[in-house]
């Protein structure tokens, strides 16, 4: 029978440069799995992180029944970004792609007596033919999901189609209220002798149906009477397992936990599960801790489906590439609909074989997941046109999804969009359903443009089913004040901008799926943002997973239907002034408020209870009840508000704008751009900019102005940033940038001469 021998524990490790060792290293840093290399400095705001090749070493005893006619597999759960593993000294297999499981057979390097040598080379340096090329978040190099040595028999379950179960179960509801399991299992080294035998068992481990079929013909079906669906609210698991047997004796087994549902999506009923009109409204998650990196163990993983499930989601965006196994299991249990996607984001590489690693990555992401029930939209792509678009990238976008379709025809495919992508995309009709990244509020426009916008959408395309995969502005814990605007990323705008966009989303029902971005705070080195370099600070949760923000509290009145009551401002405890405004989010009708032990008000409102009060001078008890639950929060009175309170961005913001246009002199606004030849100009790419160490300093000031953000070629963010022009940053601007911004950019830069 199969033999799972886990290698967490005790492995060597050393970085760069070190080579292929003979034995096993004595001078190597001791390790345990899971692990990551970038554990520190993929968030700690140093500007970079370290990318190279390192090296994990460990011995392992070949299992005894090996030399009975067993096989031995080395099982890499995940490896980032690609990764060459040897054994005793042989490369056995070399593995393209940082998410998915890979397995290689060893069996024939293996020594019947003593020990053997496992090695694997990480690197997570970049390379042009593997996704993802870049984007806004760190590539953690390293062993980060663990490794297994797995024993079979001659005769097993296959184990090396693209690290896939070697099971695959579509449950199908029945109108007369069963359901029809059609499985395919895929085995190696049978002959006639073998049969498969199969069996379904309920929740309880009750057996409620079963088959058998020869070996070399392992497609069946199996009928199960009155079987109860996985939904939301419950999400029933039946476990599906198959058993090769020769004659009286079993020499493998696999199982697989699925689900009995159907699921639609509607371009003006929204998503559909089981018949019900259910939109989706959730978050994204990306895979990493403070200071764990990715390297997270089963309890991170179930922890963050957790207090997902507590915020009352109902869907999850797993961002953006495949996720841990614990994490689906974890989504099965608690009844999460999960958009699965690969890395294809920000920039297409015209060269073939990156497409090819496109096809690879989506192959072992479908293969691998497709048993989990929570899973019902496989993603393509993702804000892929910000390297702009081409005939190639049409046509590569739709044999993705020609695959998918061959691979599960059973699953709907999507696609998240930049925001800029025009409203007749040629990329709109590829994809089963479609969804926009809408920062509206924060990169540009404001927060009341993101109604309209869908609404607009949804006129002109009456036949797309459209969602908002991604919305959200930073909130940092530190930052407070009674006038709340955006780009002071204080915790208060972020949650005025996260109720407006709950009660947006609550009015349009037909939005098939909403995802809050980012559930987490993430790592990305190359961000330099409010004062918290290394991470995207848009997360409703910090990154160490220990304080929700106040505009997690939003989504908990709107979605969790427990009543609950939130006093928001607490961090916000120092004020001035005669009075102060205390915001509190419930999903009850009705919140009485009590300041010092005494009544203050009673109000009625949807979610959101505006009190104004006036604070005794000292330390103030602040109470809040609705439907019998309370909060409490302690608030001090002063006579001027701490000045940490206040990003100094802010204020520096304002008179370096001043300062830009000062330079510039009299403008005429209502004039043409003029655009002469040998000129830079808004039009030229920022990596044509960069030739000219003047132009370039003029578009670093600019955009640091515009966006606050840094440009440094080769650095940060520079590869998704490089083909865009200053003409298309401004429009991601939006109102953020004054009148007149990109007209004097354009004059400052039709000065320089072209390199």
């Amino acid at each position: 029978m199969r033999n799972i021998i886990n290698l967490n524990k005790d492995w060597k490790f050393i970085q760069k440069d070190a080579g292929l060792p003979n034995s096993l290293p004595t001078d190597w840093t001791s390790v345990d799995l899971p692990h990551t290399w970038n554990a520190v400095d993929g968030h700690d705001g140093n500007g970079s992180f370290d990318r190279g090749t390192y090296w994990y070493a460990k011995t392992f005893a070949t299992p005894k029944q090996a030399f009975g006619g067993n096989r031995v597999f080395v099982e890499i759960l995940a490896a980032g970004q690609q990764a060459t593993v040897y054994v005793n000294g042989t490369e056995v297999v070399y593995h393209e792609g940082g998410y998915s499981t890979f397995r290689a057979d060893v069996t024939d390097l293996c020594k019947e007596d003593g020990e053997n040598l496992l090695v694997v080379a990480c690197s997570n340096e970049r390379k042009e033919s593997v996704y993802p090329q870049s984007a806004d978040f760190t590539f953690y190099g390293g062993l980060y999901r663990g490794v297994n040595i797995i024993s079979v028999p001659d005769a097993h379950f296959d184990l090396e189609y693209y690290g896939g179960p070697g099971i695959q179960v579509t449950p199908t509801p029945c109108d007369c209220g069963g359901a029809m399991f059609d499985i395919v299992t895929y085995t190696k080294g049978i002959d006639e002798n073998f049969t498969v035998l199969y069996s379904i068992c309920d929740a309880e481990g009750k057996e409620v149906a079963g088959g058998c079929r020869p070996a070399d013909d392992t497609k069946i079906k199996l009928f199960v009477p009155d079987a109860k669906k996985w939904e939301i609210d419950d999400p029933y698991l039946y476990t599906v397992t198959a058993l090769l047997q020769r004659r009286n004796e079993a020499f493998d087994e696999v199982s697989a936990r699925v689900g009995v549902r159907s699921f639609s999506c509607d371009p003006d009923k929204g998503f559909i599960i089981n018949g019900k009109e259910t939109p989706l409204r959730g978050v994204s998650r990306h895979q990493d801790m403070l200071y764990k990196g990715n390297a997270l163990s089963k309890a991170d993983h179930y922890h963050d489906a957790e207090l997902i499930k507590e915020l009352g989601a109902n869907t999850i965006r797993l961002a953006h590439y495949q996720h841990n196994q614990y994490f689906y299991d974890a989504c099965d249990e608690m009844g999460f609909v999960v958009w699965a996607e690969i890395p294809f984001i920000s920039v297409m590489n015209k060269d073939p074989e990156a497409h090819q690693n496109c096809i690879s990555q989506m192959k072992e992401l479908i293969i691998q997941n497709y048993n989990h029930p929570s899973i019902c939209f496989w993603g393509i792509s993702n804000e892929i046109l910000i390297g702009g678009i081409s005939e190639q990238l049409v046509e590569n976008h739709k044999e993705l999804n020609e695959l998918v379709k061959e691979l599960d025809p059973t699953r709907l495919t999507t696609i998240a969009h930049v925001s800029m992508t025009p409203i007749e995309s040629p990329l709109h009709h590829i994809t089963d359903v479609i969804s926009y990244n809408h920062y509206f509020g924060w990169y540009g426009g404001k927060m009341e443009e993101n109604g309209p916008w869908m609404d607009n959408f949804h006129k002109v395309h009456p036949d797309l089913c459209l969602g908002l995969s991604e919305y959200g502005c930073e909130g940092i814990v530190t930052y407070h004040g009674p006038n709340p605007a955006c780009k002071d990323y204080s915790e208060e705008y972020q949650a005025l901008y996260h109720e407006h966009m709950a009660k947006m989303l609550e009015e349009r029902p037909w939005i098939w799926s909403s995802h809050v971005w980012n559930m987490f705070d993430f790592g990305c080195a190359a961000r330099d943002e409010g004062g918290v370099a290394g991470r995207n600070n848009k997360g409703l949760v910090t990154m160490d997973r220990k304080t929700k923000k106040d505009s997690y509290y939003i989504y908990k009145a709107y979605w969790n239907k427990a009543p609950m009551v939130h006093i928001c401002g607490r961090r916000y405890a120092q004020r001035a002034g005669e009075t102060t405004e205390i915001r509190v989010y419930s999903n009850q009708p009705t919140v009485t408020l009590y300041l010092n032990g005494e009544k203050a008000e009673e109000k009625s409102a949807e979610k959101v209870f505006v009190f104004t009060v006036a604070l005794a001078e000292g330390q103030n008890i602040v109470v809040a009840e609705a439907g019998g639950v309370k909060d409490s929060i302690t608030l001090e009175k002063v006579e001027k508000e701490p000045e940490i309170y206040v990003l100094p961005e802010v204020n520096e913001r304002a008179e370096g704008v001043a300062n830009w246009f000062s330079t510039v002199g009299e403008m005429d606004l209502k004039a043409p751009m003029e655009f002469p030849e040998g000129k830079y100009n808004i039009h030229c790419t920022m990596e044509e900019i960069a030739e000219s160490p003047e132009a370039l300093a003029v578009l670093t000031e600019a955009v640091k102005l515009a966006m606050n953000m840094k440009v440094t070629p080769g650095a940060g963010m520079w590869d998704m940033m490089k083909g865009m022009t200053p003409e298309r940053i401004g429009q991601m601007a939006g109102n953020m940038i004054p009148e007149g911004f990109i007209e004097s950019l354009n004059l400052k830069l039709t000065k320089i001469e072209k390199k």
